[in-house]
Formats: C-alpha cells, sequence, structure tokens
C-alpha cells in the first residue's frame, strides 16, 4: 500500500473505502497516511528533521518535504539553512528572506520493511481515534433517549449491547430486578451517559432509571409526545411498582386516561416493557394535598396539613386506610414521597390529635417557665399563634394586645420579658459553643445559629468536616419502615424546623469550604 512503485490511486481508493466502512471522513484518512508516511520518513532522512508529506487528492502522488527555517547563521542543519543555500534550491526560493521557513522536496523512497510497519501503525492509530470521536459525537447526542440494540454478552452480571458498530452497557444495578436477559435478545434502554475515556467512548444505559419509564410513555401516548400532556415527574421502585404525576396543558384532555389508552392498552404496553411493573398514574394539581391524596391510592385521605416552607405533608387518614397508605415495606409512601418530592408523614385521626396535643402542651410549658407566666396566659398566647419566644419578642404592643385578655401594660412586659430572656439565652449558647469546643470554621458557617451549634456539638460533631461528611436526613430527620412498621428517625436539627433544601444548602457549603483544596 505504501510502495511508492504501487499504483498511486490505490492509496485515494484505500482512503476512499476505509472512509466508507468506518463513517470517517475521507480527509481525516488521508490526514492520516500522511502522517504515517512522514513517520516512516524520519526514520530514513533521520529523526531530528522536520517532514511534511503532502498527498495529491486527484493523483495520489506522495511528495515529501522537510521544513526548514531560513536564517543568517546555520547552527542545526537539520532544521535550519542560510539565506544563499536557499536561494539555490530553485526559482520558487529566491524571493525568500530570513525568518521564511521552506519545504525543501526530497527524494522518494522504497519503504522498508520496519519503516511500513511504523506508518501503518500510525495510520491505524490515528483511523481509531477518528472513529471513536465520530462514534463519541455520535452517540452524546443520543443522551437521555432510548436506545435499541442485541445483547451480545454478559459479564459478571452487566449486559453487553451491541448498538450496531458499538458497544453499550447496563450495569447490574441499572438491570430491572429478577430481569431475564439473555445473549441475542433484543433490548430497550434509557441512555444514561456517554463519556469520553481512553479506551473509546463509553455508553452507560438503564433499564431502571424512572426516566426509561417516561420515555417509553412519550412513545406510547401521542398526546405526550405532541405536548398536550406533560409529566410532571415519576418515581419507580423497578420491577415492582411505579407512579407518574401527569398534567394536561390542554384543558379539554384527561390526562390519565390518555396515558390508560383504550382497554388499558397504552400502560399495559409499557407495563410489558417494564416486565410487569404496576403503574399508577396520577392526576397534577397545584396543590399538593390533592396530588398526594391521589398517589397515595387506594387509600382514601381524610385531609392533608400543608407546610409548603418546610415541604412537608401530614396526611391523616384512618386506621384501616393506614396500611394501605404506607404499602408493602413501605413501598407505596416511599415512592409517593419521590413523586411530591416533599416530607410525608402519614398518621391516623388520633395519632394527629395527640400529636398537635404534645405539640401544644410543650410550647405552654415553654412560656410559662421562660417568661414566668402563668398557665392560662400560656395557653391563650399558644392558642392564638404566639408559641414562642422569637415570635414574642419580634412581636409590637398591638398585636398582642388585639388578643383577648391581654391589656396593653401586660403586652409590653411581655415583650420585654422575651427580649431580656433572648439575650440572656444567647450569651448562656455561646459560652456553651466555648466549652463544648466548636471548630471556628463551624461556628462561623452561615446559617448555623448559636442554638444549632450547640445541638451539633453535643453530638460530637465539632469541626467542619464533621458536619460536611452528614446528610441533609441525618439533620432534618426522617421516616424508616422497619419490617413493615414506620419508624421515626430523629434529626440533629429537627427541632429548628429546617427544611431538607436548607439542610442541603448548609451541608454544600460546609463540603465547598472544607474540601475546596
Amino acid at each position: 500500500m505504501l510502495n511508492r512503485r504501487a499504483d498511486k490511486l490505490e492509496l485515494l481508493r484505500i482512503a476512499e473505502a476505509v472512509a466508507i466502512e468506518k463513517s470517517i471522513d475521507k480527509e481525516l484518512i488521508i490526514d492520516s497516511m500522511e502522517n504515517g508516511i512522514a513517520k516512516a520518513a524520519k526514520s530514513k532522512f533521520g529523526t531530528e528533521n522536520e517532514i511534511i508529506v503532502k498527498i495529491n487528492r486527484e493523483s495520489g502522488e506522495i511528495e515529501i518535504y522537510r521544513k526548514l527555517i531560513i536564517v543568517d547563521k546555520v547552527t542545526n542543519s537539520n532544521i535550519e539553512i542560510d539565506l544563499k543555500k536557499a536561494h539555490s534550491l530553485g526559482d520558487e526560493f529566491e524571493e525568500k528572506n530570513i525568518g521564511d521557513e521552506i519545504l525543501q522536496p526530497l527524494p522518494s523512497f522504497d519503504f522498508g520493511r520496519i519503516a511500513a510497519q511504523t506508518a501503518k501503525q500510525v495510520i491505524t492509530y490515528s483511523v481509531r481515534e477518528a472513529e471513536r470521536e465520530r462514534q463519541y459525537n455520535d452517540f452524546k447526542e443520543k443522551k437521555d433517549t432510548i436506545l435499541s440494540g442485541i445483547v451480545k454478552r454478559l459479564e459478571f452480571g452487566n449486559v453487553i449491547v451491541d448498538l450496531g458498530g458499538t458497544e453499550a452497557i447496563i450495569q447490574k444495578n441499572e438491570m430491572i430486578p429478577r430481569e431475564n436477559i439473555k445473549a441475542g435478545d433484543r433490548v430497550k434502554a434509557y441512555c444514561l451517559d456517554v463519556r469520553r475515556e481512553p479506551r473509546g467512548q463509553q455508553i452507560f444505559l438503564s433499564r431502571a432509571h424512572p426516566k426509561f419509564m417516561e420515555k417509553l410513555f412519550i412513545q406510547e401516548v401521542p398526546e405526550i409526545y405532541d405536548g398536550l400532556i406533560e409529566i410532571k415527574s415519576s418515581a419507580r421502585d423497578p420491577g415492582s411498582r411505579a407512579k407518574i404525576c401527569v398534567k394536561a396543558i390542554d384543558t379539554s384532555l384527561d390526562p390519565v386516561g390518555a396515558c390508560v389508552g383504550m382497554r388499558g392498552s397504552r400502560v399495559q404496553a409499557v407495563v410489558n416493557e417494564l416486565q410487569g411493573e404496576k403503574i399508577d398514574i396520577v392526576n397534577w394539581s397545584e396543590d399538593p394535598a390533592i396530588v398526594v391524596s391521589n398517589a397515595l391510592s387506594p387509600a382514601e385521605v381524610q385531609r392533608v396539613n400543608v407546610d409548603n416552607q418546610m415541604k412537608k405533608l401530614d396526611v391523616i387518614l384512618n386506621e384501616e386506610n393506614l396500611s394501605k397508605a404506607i404499602g408493602r415495606r413501605g413501598q407505596n409512601v416511599r415512592l409517593a414521597t419521590k413523586l411530591l418530592n416533599y416530607e410525608i408523614n402519614i398518621m391516623t385521626d388520633q395519632e394527629d390529635s395527640e400529636r398537635r396535643q404534645i405539640e401544644f402542651k410543650e410550647k405552654t410549658e415553654n412560656l410559662i417557665k421562660s417568661l414566668e407566666l402563668d398557665e392560662t396566659l400560656g395557653q391563650l398566647l399558644v392558642a392564638e399563634g404566639f408559641s414562642t419566644i422569637d415570635e414574642i419578642k419580634d412581636s409590637s404592643t398591638d398585636d398582642l394586645a388585639k388578643i383577648e385578655g391581654i391589656e396593653e401594660d401586660t403586652a409590653k412586659e411581655l415583650i420585654d420579658r422575651a427580649k431580656e430572656f433572648y439575650l440572656k439565652d444567647q450569651e448562656e449558647i455561646s459560652k456553651k459553643v466555648q466549652e463544648l469546643g466548636l471548630d471556628t470554621e463551624l461556628i462561623n458557617l452561615k446559617g448555623l445559629t448559636p442554638g444549632m451549634l450547640v445541638t451539633l456539638g453535643e453530638k460530637k460533631i465539632l469541626t467542619l468536616n464533621d458536619f460536611a461528611d452528614l446528610a441533609s436526613d441525618e439533620l432534618t430527620g426522617g421516616f424508616d419502615v422497619v419490617k413493615g412498621e414506620k419508624v421515626k428517625i430523629k434529626g440533629y436539627l429537627e427541632d429548628f424546623a429546617l427544611s431538607k433544601q436548607e439542610a442541603d444548602e448548609l451541608i454544600m457549603s460546609a463540603r465547598s469550604i472544607a474540601y475546596k483544596d
């Protein structure tokens, strides 16, 4: 292929054939040939020389040059030439001046075995790299779509899929549990990521990701594809159960009915692809109370207390609906939580009543003790919404005087006592923070109050790194299901009414400082 005596047009025919086979630009193939021949030529003329090779795109003629710089005095003859010698090379060099670059023609030669092998290696490497780059560019556009291919082999629980010209991987944890896939099967999967790696692009697929279900609905439901229905969120327990929340952009449409299809044909097609996964289709609403009531079906919800600021929902229902709402091993409430991105607390009417009574009693006792009040006045303040020292401290005399039974003088005295208690409390907290030995960086972390710092110190969270290693759930608390029973997990800073978003921001802020190096 590389012998000068060979048919010169053969080079161009080879370049074209490789370009078609590998789906690579022909120009890239010829460039790699030029680089390969230049590499081989260096072994003939010396590795210190800078060799330039040009292949005529029309005739296939190979021209070999040595690049030289014109200088006044030559110190390295491999890369430099004096002006007089440069002019003597030919008429085309007569107008060249010091500092100009020239290409000195070199004689043609027959490639030896080693030189030919060197050229072949350079060309092979360049073509392989060009092919990898082409494949990466092709597939990076397909991220976040569904791809289909043939299962090529199974490796340690991972599935290698032939997408036609390139391979992709479905890792074991991205498979649907208990799914039986064999070599030769055709599979669909969601393109999770496309990465450029040293050995070529890596394409990661998933059959367990919630987006896989969403993309299947887009394929099966024309109204979603056309933008008449929008998928708001989804959650999956792969192979078992899933929930998807949909909203009608065209208000004349029934989004749930459109997704179910005639006699359930549309949703059944998705269920079949997901190996029988049960799918709950939930109608979206601006009111999270309505969405959670729909999402916890088949349980019948009595009422929902919504805390939008803390992103918490207290769902109250009767005893017989409790197990339905929680679901087997907490599955139903867990999926609903992911669907809404709200913390969902499920309780019976009796539990809600008892919780309210306990909270009312605790708040009343705190005001009585802190502000030295009688029980009646403490209960009155809590009942009217003044349940903390801060709320009383920051209120006006007029606000408190509006409460029946509280005179203006009493209101003023309450505010003064609250301010006095607050200042004294802050001094004691600051002293306690110092005694606990908290790290200065943690004390200065924006968003942590002195009270929070004391609580963290008592839990032996003393440094910024200790705090940065926490998860938001460890701060805010939550619920877990143990042996089918819902168990409350108390967070370190739960008493400070910290939202999950605020907890995430605090932890990320700590990490950005602690791990900045």
